[in-house]
């Protein structure tokens, strides 16, 4: 009886189609289990890339022709690299900076420019080591030179407004050198600079006037009123007992010590003594006090006087400042 029943029970057709989808779920999961288990046993990984860095034996080994191409190359890092080491390699290499400092002195406007452009780059890539390059005498005097070649190249303004900054309208070249001055002096002194006659070939020469006095007085309300590399390079010459001598030998300053207002920005306080002055100008040791008219001072308080408008999310524009207008000073 028992088996019987059990017998039935296997016949039925529901039970028959119970086990066929069991049994097909298991071969399924089986199969699926299996195709897992191969895959990731034929799975080849990728070899992460090792961090490789340039030696200085791959540097020296690049040539000019692969540097070339690596400065067209699309990428920037590489475009960088490339730069850089041509920079390295240019100021290392005193034939390089002989030559570029002989083209800055060539009356050609294009090969000059171009190598002023060149020692920009080279000034910005490796700074200390392009100064110390240029500081000697080759390189001061090359420097005056090419400031002497561009004053000979156009006509400049007379320097009699007070309210106006001529340095922006000059020329490229002119400012190249400027800038390179201006470094050399800030790093080391301005000693070099007057030895190579900047201010008796370049300085003395711009157009500050007819007269011996008006050309003392638009250059010291010059140095007061302006705020560029010409006036930096000017008070750091100011402030040695040799550029002191230059100014004053070129007639740019006629005492001994001049001091600016108390306006700007700093002071200038040649450092010669009495006895090495001159008998007529023995007797100016003391500093004039110039008087400045109603409009002046009106003017100079009105660039003094501002508010700033700003809550330090981002840097400080010129929208940001407000001077207070003409009608609010009547």
């Amino acid at each position: 009886m028992f088996y019987s029943g059990l017998l039935r029970f296997f016949r039925d057709e529901r039970v028959i189609l119970a086990g066929i989808g069991v049994t097909t779920l298991a071969m399924v999961s089986l199969m699926t289990q299996a195709l897992v288990v191969v895959r990731d046993e034929n799975e080849v990984k990728p070899t992460p890339p090792k961090a490789q860095y340039i030696t200085q034996e791959t540097e020296d080994a690049l040539q000019l022709e692969t540097l070339d191409k690596l400065l067209a190359h699309p990428n920037y890092s590489i475009q960088d690299i490339a730069t850089r080491i041509l920079c390295d390699r240019a100021v290392n290499s005193d034939e390089t900076m002989q030559y570029l400092l002989y083209n800055i002195t060539r009356p050609d406007y294009d090969t000059r420019t171009q190598s002023l452009r060149a020692l920009a780059m080279l000034l910005c890539q490796a700074h200390g080591e392009t100064l110390a390059q240029m500081h000697n005498w080759k390189g001061y005097t090359a420097l005056v030179r090419s400031l002497e070649l561009s004053l000979e190249e156009g006509e400049h303004p007379k320097l009699n407004d007070r309210l106006w900054d001529d340095y922006p309208l000059r020329d490229m070249a002119e400012k190249f050198c400027l800038s390179f001055a201006l470094e050399l002096v800030n790093r080391y002194d301005a000693d070099m600079l007057v030895k190579a006659k900047f201010v008796e070939k370049w300085l003395a020469k711009q157009n500050w006037g007819d007269g011996d006095r008006e050309r003392r007085e638009n250059f010291l309300y010059y140095v007061e009123y302006r705020s560029n590399r010409i006036v930096d390079i000017i008070t750091k010459i100011a402030r040695s007992h040799e550029g002191s001598k230059a100014l004053v030998a070129s007639k740019l300053a006629a005492e001994s010590n001049f001091s600016l207002s108390s306006e700007a920005a700093f002071l200038v306080q040649p450092t010669l003594r009495a006895g090495e002055l001159d008998d007529d100008q023995a007797g100016e040791q003391m500093p004039r006090n110039r008087d400045h008219s109603d409009e002046e001072q009106r003017l100079r308080r009105q660039h003094r006087e501002a508010m700033v408008f700003n809550d330090g999310t981002r840097p400080i524009g010129r929208e940001d400042i407000i001077e207070r207008s003409d009608a609010s000073l009547s």
